[in-house]
């Protein structure tokens, strides 16, 4: 009866938890307890990297549906939206930086202000991808498949993603502000909005269910930038409405060169650390794209469910990251130091 009671009592204490990590309760991580603190963040922060790498895994599955060349121009996209992906999680990584460090200080007005130079970062970046992505997206196919036929399927596809990567970079950067601030539990709403836009659209667009055109691959690739896009919504409602710990102003978007500045030096470090990972995959792909369409279509299937499974492993390296940014911030170096030595909440 004893032990039925303590395993009641233990069942009940991991709801407590999850159900406070999931609606992002706790707010205050440079006090208290260490082990407590990193399961509150690391939750909804696997949370959502696993809803991140949900959006590859639906769109391959409802791609592969139509054929061979339609999920190798997936395929080919992807490798090229890497560096996308680089630049937008270097970037994340430098804006939970100093937001964490920000709010740690108590300095919540500098965190908003941090907040406000990510935002402006991403849409200069954005302008700088999607010129030369409208333009040269059919180049790039061409270049990295042997078979003419898949850019001819899937230029609509990759010039739409190239020119509208805007919500790409902000739902990665937006969320590292979410995630620097300790509000996890917002940037992984944000990731479920998204999907579930992208899940309910994926169908309907690709294979004309009900008044929606049939639009084959170019469907999914509008399916997804609306998904994306409502979530870069729900985050923006946020910052700039009713957000618990960071609400940005609009005389916080002129630019602050001191911050934009730093933002990108400690972002750079990231970013080319994940560019170099990000070459090797492209390169990957251009080798399988010289032998076949079909081997290509084959690794883009494989290589979406090996994500599946290493995204999530983020979210502990993200919720460490938040808390040595807040405890130093605050004053705590030793507590800061202890992070790597925290060992599970009971």
């Amino acid at each position: 009866m004893l032990t039925e009671l303590k395993t009641e009592t233990r069942w009940q204490r991991w709801r407590r938890v999850l159900r406070q990590a999931v609606n992002g309760e706790e707010q205050e991580f440079t006090t208290g307890s260490i082990d407590r603190a990193i399961v509150l963040l690391s939750i909804p922060m696997i949370l959502e990297m696993a809803m991140e790498s949900l959006f590859a895994v639906v769109d391959a599955f409802f791609v592969a549906k139509i054929g061979v060349d339609a999920i190798a121009t997936v395929g080919l996209t992807e490798s090229v939206l890497t560096l996308i992906y680089s630049i937008a999680i270097g970037l994340s990584a430098a804006a939970t930086a100093v937001v964490a460090r920000r709010v740690g200080e108590g300095n919540k007005k500098a965190a908003a202000a941090a907040g406000a130079q990510t935002i402006l970062i991403a849409v200069v970046l954005s302008t700088l991808i999607a010129i030369p992505g409208f333009f040269f997206a059919e180049d790039i196919l061409l270049l990295m498949a042997k078979d003419s036929s898949v850019a001819a399927t899937g230029a609509p596809f990759t010039r739409l993603l190239l020119t509208a990567n805007l919500p790409i970079l902000l739902l990665w950067m937006l969320n590292g502000i979410f995630r620097g601030a300790g509000d996890a539990a917002t940037a992984m709403r944000a990731l479920w909005i998204a999907n579930g836009v992208n899940i309910v659209l994926d169908p309907l667009l690709i294979f004309g269910i009900g008044p929606f055109p049939e639009m084959g691959v170019l469907g999914a690739g509008i399916a997804t930038t609306i998904g994306r896009s409502v979530g870069v919504g729900y985050q923006l409602w946020h910052l700039f409405g009713v957000g618990k710990i960071i609400h940005i102003r609009l005389h916080q978007m002129k630019p602050a060169w001191i911050i934009i500045r730093r933002l990108l030096t400690i972002g750079s470090g990231s970013t080319g650390q994940y560019l170099i990972a990000s070459a090797s995959w492209i390169f990957m792909i251009y080798i399988l794209g010289q032998i076949s369409k079909e081997v290509t279509a084959g690794y883009t299937i494989a290589i979406r469910i090996v994500i599946f499974t290493i995204l999530p492993s983020w979210g502990m390296a993200n919720a460490a990251a938040t808390l040595v940014g807040q405890n130093l911030g605050a004053g705590h170096p030793d507590r800061a130091g202890k992070i790597g030595l925290a060992r599970g909440i009971f």
